[in-house]
């Protein structure tokens, strides 16, 4: 998204790099998209090649169901009991193949570090503090922060106090800022609803020089590999480049506001091949004489949407709590359930906070989803008599 360095660097990139007692550091490029993406450039005290030994860790569980009638769904992630850490507790709700969406209700902290190699990830927040170790640096989050975190990345997360709440969505391909948003130049415009320091990159390179057996634990093709390396994984001295880990906040986005009511795409936050990540945040309601301040009926032609409430002040839905995800498919229409359009005209705003996914392809519904979903949601749309 921008360049970014932190410890030491040589003059010029492939050119010899000495340690102190003359022997070479390790350069390793980092390169996304082939040669044609974003890329860091990293060097290392040790081989980042050299391994120990490996082992099959299994294939990762992904177990969606096939044949179901077409409805509008809502799960309540807070019958969730904590368990697990923040990779090992994850638990998928639903998916397609560019994406999925697990909940995370973690209860311990991470015993080894870890690296996707199927995707990126966006990791929200939903309570609690910590910290985001990584082989780029340290990045401190806390309560509303997505974390950002490109495939490959060697990371650990630290708690401050468990059990924590979040979202975990892998994106099959990159994650990035919405092109129009910025300049030719990669600058976030003046009608984006954030700036560049809004986003928290590392701010610290932790460097630890250490020979003694360290676990990865690195997912690929849907499965999982131990990897014992005989060193510590944050052997970096310095790295530059447009590829790290970093932190944006929801209550930084900057919502937009208009006389009649706006469209979601004025919510998004980041874009993914085959989906979009909006923030609807507190904000200003429509203010033309008589506008209806909810969203109007819509038809999903080619989308399904997915929301993910961080609290329960959300004006077009009844029923819904802190940690609800509702699930509006496409094909069918979704809207404001009976009494939702009269009872928002007299307001002029809003405290909700919601994550939302739209993809543009059918999601899969997973079997671990239906042990929290309320079935008769749909019920909720039809007249009373």
């Amino acid at each position: 998204m921008r360049y970014h360095h932190l410890g030491e660097l040589p003059r010029k990139h492939h050119i010899a790099f000495r340690k102190a007692d003359g022997s070479l550091y390790a350069e390793q490029l980092f390169s996304t998209i082939g040669f044609s993406g974003p890329m860091s450039t990293m060097y290392h005290i040790n081989l980042p090649t050299e391994v120990s030994s490996f082992e099959d860790r299994g294939a990762i569980k992904r177990d969606y169901i096939e044949e179901e009638p077409l409805r509008h769904r809502h799960f309540k992630t807070a019958k969730m009991k904590p368990h697990g850490d923040a990779v090992n507790g994850r638990v998928l709700l639903m998916g397609n193949h560019e994406c999925e969406w697990n909940q995370v209700y973690v209860a311990e902290q991470m015993k080894t570090f870890f690296k996707n190699t199927d995707g990126d990830e966006i990791l929200f927040i939903h309570d609690g503090k910590g910290e985001l170790q990584s082989m780029f640096g340290t990045v401190k989050f806390r309560e509303g922060d997505y974390l950002v975190i490109p495939r490959g990345t060697i990371y650990k997360l630290q708690f401050e106090t468990l059990p924590v709440r979040m979202l975990a969505i892998v994106s099959y391909g990159p994650v990035s800022i919405p092109r129009r948003y910025r300049n030719e130049y990669g600058q976030l415009l003046e009608h984006a609803p954030y700036k560049e320091r809004d986003f928290r990159a590392p701010s610290e390179l932790v460097t630890i020089d250490e020979r003694k057996p360290h676990e990865v634990l690195i997912r690929s093709r849907h499965r999982l590999t131990s990897y014992i390396h005989p060193y510590h994984p944050f052997d970096i001295v310095g790295w530059d480049g447009y590829v790290f880990p970093y932190a944006f906040n929801i209550n930084d986005f900057q919502p937009i506001t208009g006389a009649i009511h706006m469209p979601p795409p004025i919510h998004q936050t980041f874009d993914g091949n085959g989906f979009v990540i909006c923030s609807f945040c507190p904000r200003m309601l429509d203010y033309y004489p008589d506008a209806i301040k909810i969203p109007y009926n819509h038809s999903n032609i080619d989308s399904d949407e997915v929301l993910y409430y961080c609290n329960d002040k959300f004006g077009s839905r009844k029923g819904i709590e802190e940690g609800s995800i509702t699930m509006h498919p496409l094909g069918i229409p979704h809207g404001p359930q009976p009494g939702a359009v009269e009872a928002s005209m007299p307001h002029t705003r809003t405290e909700e906070l919601a994550v939302m996914l739209d993809t543009f392809h059918a999601l899969k519904i997973a079997k671990n989803a239906l042990s929290i979903e309320d079935p008769d949601y749909w019920k909720s749309w039809q007249a009373k008599s």
